[in-house]
């Protein structure tokens, strides 16, 4: 089934399309690195550990591939799926020290002001696998 915002859901799996002005970060990518999205992607919702949704009130700076800085417009909505502990890196050893740190996959889809529509589609789809008590 694809929606009109041209998010399509087919049971446990949503798919991003390419070219629908969203924007992503994650953690393949270095610290404040952000990527239009140029390809289909699926995310399967069984793996996603915690969703969260929040909209971007103050200036913040990123990077695209080459380095180069943008700011991302205030009112950018972000939905943020952090990944379960399976899609996890480890570190044995931390700044030369014995510990452990455990990195969970996440993904950071951001939505510009004016592409709202596909924001909310997403959110709404996510928001109907919860069952609020």
């Amino acid at each position: 089934m694809v929606n009109e915002g041209g998010i399509a859901v087919d049971r446990m799996f949503i798919k991003i399309k390419k070219n629908l002005g969203i924007y992503m970060e994650h953690n393949g990518l270095e610290k404040q690195r952000l990527v239009p999205v140029t390809s289909n992607f699926l995310l399967n919702l069984n793996h996603v550990a915690e969703a969260s949704f929040y909209t971007i009130k103050e200036r913040k700076i990123r990077y695209d591939l080459e380095g180069h800085e943008f700011e991302l417009p205030t009112n950018t909505r972000v939905v943020h799926l952090q990944m379960h502990f399976l899609y996890a890196s480890r570190k044995e050893t931390i700044n030369g020290n014995k510990g452990r740190l455990v990195e969970r996959q996440y993904y950071k889809l951001y939505f510009f002001p004016e592409n709202v529509e596909p924001y909310e589609e997403l959110r709404g789809i996510i928001e109907e696998q919860v069952a609020n008590l």
